[in-house]
C-alpha cells in the first residue's frame, strides 16, 4: 500500500487515489477540510437556533428530541467525510470537486432543519443528504478502483460504497412513510448507518491517520465552541439593545465564558492519537463524539435561553432556564472523561474530578437565576483542581502508549489539567 504524501504530489489534474499511510509524517488538516468544517457550522447553528426556539416556548421534549435527530445527521455526515479523507485524500481536482458537492449537500441539509424541527418534514434535509451521500459513494468507488484487484482494501471500499448507497436509498424511502413512524424509522436507519463501518472494515481497516483524526476532531470541537460563544454573544447584545438588563446579564455572560474556556481546557488536556491504534479503540471514541459535539453546541443554545429568560422573553421557570446550560455542560464533562481523559488519570482522586464536576454542574440548576454563573465557577474550579492534583504526576496514559507530545510546552512540562 503506497502513500501520497505532500512531497510526492504533482500538479496533475487527476491522481490515483492510493491509500495514505498511518505513519505518514507531518500529516495535518488541509484548507479544504477546514472549509468543509466551517460549512457544517451553518447546520450546527440552525440546529441550535431551533432548539432555542422550542426551549423558550416551553417545548423542551420536542426541542431536545428534534435536536438529537438533526444533530445526528450533521455529525454522521461530518464523520463519513472525515474518516474517508484521513485514509484516501489525494487532493486532486476530482476529489476537490466531489467535496464541493458534499458541501452543497450540507447547505441543503441545513436549509431543511427548520422544517424538520417544526413540521417533522425531512424532505429538504433528505435531499441534502442524498447529494452528500452520492458524492461519498463515488469517492468510495474511486478508492476501490485504485486498490489492487482482490485485495482487502478493495473489498473494504466496495463494502463502504454499497453500505452507504443502500442506507441512502432507505433514507429516501423515509419520505413516503406515515409521519407518525418517521422518527422511529429514523432510529432504525441511524443504527444501520453506524453498523456500516463495523461491517465494511471487518477483515481490513482503512488506513486512517491517528494524528490527523485527533486533529480533525479537535478542530471541529474548537469550531463548535466558537459557534457557542458567537451565539451567546449575539443573544446578550440583542437583549441589551431591547432591555436595560446589564446587571442581570453579566452573571450569564461571565459564567458562559468560564464554561466554554473550561471545556476547551479539559478537552485538550490529554492527547488521544496514540490510543487510536485500531478500530477497536477508534470507533467508540469517534462515535462518542456525537455527545461531545452535540453538548458543546447545546451549551450555546442554553446560554441563549438563559438570556431570554432573564429579560422576560421565555415563559419557563428559572430551573428550566438553568438546566438548558447545566445539562449539556455536564454531558460534555462526563463524555470527555469517559472517552479519553480517564486513561490519563492516576489514582481515585484524579479519576473522580470530572465525574464529580459533572454532578456539581448539574446541581447548579437549583441555583435559580445564578445557575449559569455557578456552573461557570464549578468548571473553573474543576480546571484548577485538575492542575493541582496533576502536579508531579508521570507523563502519559495509565495504560501506556500515548505520549504528551501533542500538548503545548507549558502543559507537557506540567501535568494533565483536568
Amino acid at each position: 500500500m503506497t502513500s501520497v504524501g505532500p512531497g510526492q504530489r504533482t500538479t496533475a489534474i487527476v491522481r490515483r487515489m492510493t491509500a495514505r499511510e498511518r505513519d505518514e509524517e507531518h500529516r495535518a488538516s488541509t484548507p479544504l477540510e477546514l472549509l468543509f468544517d466551517l460549512c457544517f457550522v451553518v447546520a450546527v447553528s440552525q440546529a441550535g437556533r431551533q432548539l432555542v426556539h422550542d426551549l423558550v416556548e416551553g417545548r423542551a421534549g420536542a426541542g431536545v428530541s428534534g435536536y438529537l435527530f438533526v444533530f445526528w445527521g450533521i455529525w454522521w455526515a461530518w464523520m463519513n467525510f472525515t474518516w474517508f479523507a484521513s485514509a484516501y485524500d489525494n487532493d486532486d481536482v476530482p476529489y476537490r470537486v466531489t467535496t464541493l458537492v458534499q458541501i452543497c449537500g450540507v447547505l441543503i441539509f441545513a436549509a431543511g432543519i427548520p422544517r424538520a424541527f417544526t413540521d417533522n418534514d425531512w424532505t429538504l434535509s433528505v435531499i441534502g443528504y442524498l447529494v452528500m451521500r452520492l458524492a461519498m459513494t463515488s469517492q468510495w468507488l474511486r478508492a476501490s478502483a485504485s486498490e489492487s484487484r482482490g485485495s482487502g482494501g478493495r473489498r473494504t471500499a466496495l463494502r463502504y460504497a454499497v453500505g452507504v448507497a443502500v442506507c441512502q436509498a432507505a433514507w429516501v424511502f423515509l419520505l413516503v412513510v406515515p409521519s407518525g413512524t418517521t422518527r422511529w424509522l429514523f432510529v432504525v436507519l441511524a443504527v444501520a448507518e453506524m453498523l456500516v463501518p463495523l461491517v465494511a472494515e471487518h477483515g481490513q481497516e482503512t488506513p486512517w491517520h491517528p494524528h490527523h483524526i485527533e486533529e480533525r476532531y479537535g478542530l471541529f470541537t474548537l469550531i463548535v465552541l466558537g459557534e457557542t460563544m458567537s451565539a451567546a454573544t449575539v443573544a446578550v447584545q440583542s437583549a441589551l439593545e431591547e432591555h436595560d438588563a446589564l446587571g442581570r446579564l453579566l452573571p450569564i455572560a461571565g459564567g458562559g465564558v468560564l464554561i466554554v474556556f473550561a471545556a476547551w481546557w479539559i478537552y485538550f488536556a490529554a492527547p488521544a492519537h496514540e490510543r487510536l491504534s485500531t478500530d477497536r479503540q477508534a470507533i467508540p471514541w469517534g462515535y462518542g463524539h456525537y455527545a461531545i459535539f452535540g453538548s458543546a453546541a447545546a451549551i450555546g443554545a442554553g446560554l441563549e435561553v438563559a438570556v431570554e429568560y432573564t429579560v422576560g422573553g421565555a415563559d419557563i421557570s428559572a430551573r428550566a432556564a438553568g438546566a438548558a446550560v447545566t445539562v449539556p455542560a455536564a454531558v460534555f464533562l462526563i463524555m470527555v472523561w469517559l472517552l479519553h481523559a480517564r486513561h490519563f488519570k492516576r489514582g481515585p482522586a484524579q479519576q473522580m474530578v470530572l465525574p464529580l464536576a459533572a454532578a456539581a454542574v448539574l446541581c447548579c440548576l437549583f441555583a435559580g437565576n445564578w445557575a449559569v454563573f455557578a456552573a461557570g465557577m464549578v468548571c473553573a474550579a474543576t480546571v484548577a483542581v485538575g492542575v493541582g492534583l496533576g502536579r508531579g504526576t508521570p507523563e502519559g496514559p495509565v495504560s501506556g502508549g500515548a505520549s504528551r507530545e501533542a500538548l503545548p510546552p507549558a502543559e507537557a512540562e506540567g501535568t494533565p489539567s483536568d
